[in-house]
């Protein structure tokens, strides 16, 4: 039997495709997303979709059903990355150095045409349905921005989805628990005394230590955190010394951690911290350690993944959920989830006929189109299964 909801989402097909590509010729930064809300707006107001502003560029639009009932929250993200494109397409970057090669224009597309669908049965909803057009993902940044301007409040649960190459299009993964891994900026500064390099016992040299320092970080996670709970310590920048003949009085070092498990994070902490002390005792030089909270771990919720991955079955049909490995990058969408229980989706759209094949953040990024009404119907489909399976057990809020 065809699915209702996925018979629409063909049929509006060519106008979610269209304002994807008007999206991706004009890509605009994180928090730079000025022109995207002013055409995200117009099309609400065409559609009657009462909206606000939020933070920088983000928009909080709302449907409210014809009957008392829960939230559901939708999400799209729609900045671009400073990268110059190298993909074969007609509606190409016309800004220079600037393209959207990590799909973000196709979620806020799909998005809007989930809206679009969802206005046209607004008085059979139960409850109310949240879209939030969101900016700022790649700066983990636009998430928090719509917190804090009241977007979470009252929400009951929170779908989201991002493309991957990772599956053929047609085939979606919706699997329960730790899905994308947290990530923590660690900045170490350490402080000894200059000196001549022909005396290096009169100074407090820091880039020997700060060597020792980092070939330390691995020996931190081998022998304090659970093998079962993965764990990244990656040391991306170091830097210290201004002359060949002078002992380096500071070096700083910039480190960039991913994880899943809270404990496996607070272990890492722990671990850095007295890594830290132990070096400047023995080398008697000072090390200020600051970590910068990132984005959380991303864990999809067990009761919302099922309802989810029912809403999948109707929309992609039997067979096409596909569980793939969980991945170690990171996403600002937990940041709702720690407001609401949330399930986040990853959908396929890789066609080697169409050069669909590139990860994200890739020069060359390209996705096979006929993915998105599939991010259409599921984001309309999960919001519908959402409010009827808990209409069912509460019809009041």
């Amino acid at each position: 039997m065809e699915n209702k909801v996925m018979k629409r989402a063909l049929e509006i097909e060519d106008y979610v495709l269209s304002f994807r590509r008007d999206l991706h010729a004009y890509p605009e930064l994180s928090g730079e997303e000025v022109q995207t809300q002013k055409k995200i707006i117009r099309e609400l107001e065409k559609l009657g979709i009462p909206y606000r502003k939020a933070g920088a560029t983000s928009i909080i639009a709302s449907l409210t059903g014809g009957k008392k009932g829960k939230t559901v929250a939708l999400r799209g993200d729609m900045d671009a990355l400073p990268i110059i494109e190298e993909a074969d397409v007609p509606f190409k970057s016309t800004v220079d150095g600037r393209m959207h090669a990590c799909g973000h224009d196709a979620h806020a597309a799909m998005l809007l045409g989930a809206a679009k669908i969802l206005s046209e049965m607004r008085e059979d909803l139960s409850g109310e349905v949240r879209f939030f057009f969101q900016e700022g993902e790649e700066t983990f940044t636009g998430a928090k921005k719509i917190i804090e301007a009241g977007g979470m409040e009252g929400v009951d649960a929170c779908f989201g989805m991002h493309g991957m190459p990772s599956l053929p299009t047609g085939q979606v993964d919706i699997t329960p628990g730790y899905r994308m891994a947290g990530c923590d900026t660690i900045y170490v500064k350490l402080e000894g005394v200059s000196g001549h390099s022909s005396m290096p016992h009169l100074a407090r040299d820091t880039i020997h230590p700060a060597c020792v320092f980092v070939t330390g970080l691995q020996d931190i996670i081998t022998k304090n955190v659970n093998a079962q709970d993965p764990v990244v310590l990656s040391a991306g920048k170091f830097m210290g010394g201004t002359k060949a003949n002078i002992i380096s009085k500071y070096t700083e070092l910039e480190i960039s951690m991913r994880y899943f498990s809270p404990e496996a994070r607070k272990t890492v902490h722990e671990g850095i911290r007295r890594h830290a002390k132990a070096i400047g005792d023995a080398y008697e030089v000072r090390v200020d350690v600051e970590i910068e909270e990132s984005a959380v771990s991303l864990y999809n919720d067990v009761e919302l993944t099922e309802i989810a991955s029912e809403s999948a079955v109707k929309v992609f049909g039997e067979g096409n959920n596909i569980m793939t490995p969980r991945l170690m990058g990171s996403e600002d969408m937990p940041f709702y989830f720690q407001h609401a229980a949330g399930v986040y989706a990853f959908i396929g759209y890789r066609n080697e006929d169409k050069e669909a094949i590139y990860f994200p953040h890739h020069e060359k990024f390209k996705i096979d189109e006929d993915y998105m009404k599939y991010g259409v119907a599921l984001h309309v489909q999960f919001a519908l299964d959402f409010l009827g399976v808990q209409g069912n057990k509460e019809e009041n809020r």
